[in-house]
């Protein structure tokens, strides 16, 4: 047993070693190299861009290279225990074809999964809507994706299953909002007291930085029935736009309070008497 311990357990225990100092040392060093890699890639995009893309494919990477050590190291020590894994490797490759064949929504979820990372369709920290659910990327691979909704509930979902996605946080995202007004009001002093309040919010220290550029009236939008909707329209830097579109409505609340300014409200008219039928008898 000691001959043994001497002969092949200090081997396996540099083999475990050297794999788990190889797999720390690519902790360290991949998403070094991919940062350099991305922002040579990217000079044109956001610095966030660039560090979502960053830590996406960092993520994936290095989960790859660890099974992959993983199964060297296994093998090696198979090999010094004198296990012939040849014949292992046979059967691993025959296991392998019968489970492509009996799991092709796997294969699925790995190709698609694929395509979403070549295309750089989502990143981790992006807010996207794939098969009906809202939420934040937390996290994805070539199996699955991750998205935490604002319930905080974590959805797991096959990268086989999404067909779309729609992502509100790419290189930018965008203030698109309609307030109401009432008839009687100036639509054009309207117009004004709005661009006045964005441009004021927009060149706010606290909040000049989260603008890509100033939010305005872009249109009359629509004569409902209770009221005029005026669009407003701007750029924000990705995941800002609620924020500033809940900071414009709190603002424009409040000046349109001290301008006068009608924001009206569904109302409810209920007549008592006669009715029509009964009044030109």
């Amino acid at each position: 047993m000691i001959e043994w311990v001497h002969l092949h357990g200090i081997r396996i225990g540099i083999t475990i070693v050297l794999g788990l100092a190889i797999y720390l040392f690519m902790l360290y060093l991949v998403p070094r190299i991919i940062f350099r890699t991305i922002t040579t890639r990217m000079k044109d995009k956001l610095d966030v861009e660039i560090r979502k893309r960053s830590r996406t494919l960092s993520r994936v990477l290095q989960n790859t290279v660890g099974i992959l050590i993983g199964l060297i190291v296994l093998f090696m020590i198979l090999a010094e225990i004198r296990v012939n894994i040849g014949p292992a490797l046979v059967s691993l490759g025959v296991v392998g074809l019968a489970v492509g064949f009996g799991a092709q929504s796997l294969i699925k979820d790995l190709i698609n999964g694929l395509f979403i990372l070549l295309e750089n369709q989502y990143s981790i920290g992006d807010v996207v809507k794939i098969v009906g659910i809202s939420g934040l990327v937390e996290e994805v691979n070539l199996r699955r994706t991750i998205l935490r909704d604002l319930d905080g509930t974590v959805h797991y979902i096959p990268n086989g299953e999404i067909t779309t996605a729609s992502n509100y946080t790419r290189e930018f995202s965008r203030v698109n909002m309609n307030i109401t007004v009432g008839y009687g009001e100036d639509l054009d002093h309207v117009i004004d007291v709005i661009n006045r309040v964005c441009t004021q919010c927009a060149q706010e220290p606290e909040w000049s930085g989260k603008f890509i550029n100033t939010p305005q009236v872009l249109r009359v939008d629509k004569l409902a029935d209770s009221g005029i909707e005026i669009k407003i329209f701007g750029d924000t830097l990705p995941a800002m736009q609620w924020e500033v579109t809940g900071e414009l409505r709190k603002r424009l609340k409040k000046v349109f309070d001290k301008e006068g300014i009608e924001i009206p409200w569904p109302h409810l008219r209920v007549f008592f008497g006669k009715g029509p039928q009964d009044s030109a008898s």
